[in-house]
């Protein structure tokens, strides 16, 4: 029985996948559609076994390849092999669709619980009691620390994932987490304060 050794030079070598990751970086085409070819079947595998829906499924491996090509820089080769780190995004990518595509569903269902009044009266007393309440909602979102505010605004407004935001503001998830809840916390507060 033969046993491989690798020998320092061969141990040095960059993996096919990690090569490709660096003419990306450089915006080369072929390198994208190289690793497209190479990884876009067992990504949409992977992606359909956690959806179970085939057209959700595509969207995902599309918005996953995308994601690719705007972000390579964020694979570090020296943190492990280039498919585990593809997978894994294609992974939470997935789940954040379950996640979304469940809460879609739930206020649906909430929705149609809900049963219209018999009359409208105007209630002009509400009305106007929820435009001062909105207002001060705006005032005291205004308030806040301007990454915090931004992260509140893109988890509630853009309905993106935790995850998502770090992506998007280039900071560690911990820290985004931190800024809603503790951005959350302050508004609570101000708005009990001040019923």
């Amino acid at each position: 029985m033969f046993l491989a050794v690798l020998t320092p030079s061969e141990s040095n070598e960059v993996s096919p996948d990690a090569a490709l990751v660096n003419r990306l970086l450089q915006r080369d085409v072929s390198a994208f559609e190289d690793l497209y070819d190479r990884h876009s079947r067992i990504v949409y595998t992977l992606v359909l076994r956690i959806l179970q829906q085939a057209s959700t499924a595509e969207e995902v491996v599309q918005d996953v390849f995308l994601h690719l090509w705007r972000n390579a820089a964020q694979y570090d080769g020296s943190r492990g092999p280039f498919l585990p780190w593809l997978l894994t995004l294609a992974r939470n990518r997935a789940l954040d669709q379950l996640r979304l595509k469940s809460e879609r569903q739930r206020r649906r269902e909430e929705q149609a619980e809900e049963l219209p009044p018999v009359v409208a009266i105007p209630d002009f007393e509400g009305s106007l009691d929820e435009k001062r309440r909105a207002k001060r909602v705006r005032e005291l979102v205004a308030l806040l620390n301007p990454k915090q505010k931004r992260a509140i605004e893109l988890a509630y407004f853009e309905g993106l994932s935790h995850s998502e935001i770090a992506n998007a503001l280039q900071e560690p998830l911990g820290t985004v987490k931190g800024w809603i809840r503790n951005g959350l916390l302050r508004l609570k507060e101000a708005l009990q304060a001040t019923s």
